[in-house]
């Protein structure tokens, strides 16, 4: 009989892009096994909160927003003269805390040199990105940032239609910034224009125009 892990398995090779499927009861080792089973580059995201299994599947649209954000990012350390490590959509656990998510896309920014050369990341030793991103297309990504909290990610950039929000860690909570702590010169208002302007300009027109207007201020 196929296990647990090989019915969710099933259930997201028929999963519709953007849809989100919500399953009660998972216990962590069956967590664990789902992410065995899936291996490596699956392009659903999991979050696992204490037995909740979230199971996304990202539009097009999705995609195109976290691709971009990611581009983004490489402009602006590009530009700045800045260290930049990208971690992708990595899976953080704590079995400990029995919760696990995976970002849309997390970066390094101060911590960069920290990681170089790594093609997994542990936690208890490796520090937390300094940047996680969430593009919030057809879900909500609200219940990841107790457990990017715990995990001791200093910003989260959160892009909820039709407006794009940064967050700071403050003890144990986040709160709401005007300008990214990676990058002091980058604020929420300008992410927010720049993922809009791509509608109508497109990806690399919005990217050389942006890193053009980072070299005049410098």
């Amino acid at each position: 009989m196929p296990t647990q892990a090989a019915t969710y398995v099933d259930a997201i090779r028929h999963l519709p892009a953007g849809s989100t499927l919500i399953i009660p009861d998972v216990s962590w080792a069956e967590y664990e096994q789902l992410l065995a089973d899936l291996g490596e580059g699956y392009a659903v995201r999991l979050t696992y909160d204490q037995g909740r299994l979230e199971i996304m599947s990202p539009s097009s649209k999705h995609g195109k927003y976290t691709a971009f954000v990611l581009l983004l990012g490489h402009v602006l350390a590009s530009e700045l003269k800045t260290s930049f490590e990208s971690f992708g959509s990595t899976t953080f656990k704590e079995p400990a805390l029995k919760q696990g998510a995976e970002p849309d896309t997390c970066f390094y920014v101060q911590h960069a040199a920290q990681v170089v050369g790594k093609d997994d990341l542990d936690l208890a030793v490796d520090p937390p990105p300094d940047v996680v991103v969430e593009i919030d297309v057809s879900h909500s990504s609200a219940r990841k940032l107790a457990f990017y909290a715990k995990l001791g990610v200093p910003e989260v950039w959160r892009f909820e239609e039709p407006r794009a929000s940064m967050y700071h860690l403050t003890g144990t909570d986040y709160t709401e910034a005007q300008a990214s702590l990676a990058f002091p010169a980058f604020t929420a208002d300008m992410l927010t224009a720049l993922l809009h302007q791509i509608s109508t300009e497109g990806q690399q027109a919005v990217l050389e125009a942006f890193g053009e207007s980072l070299r005049h201020r410098t």
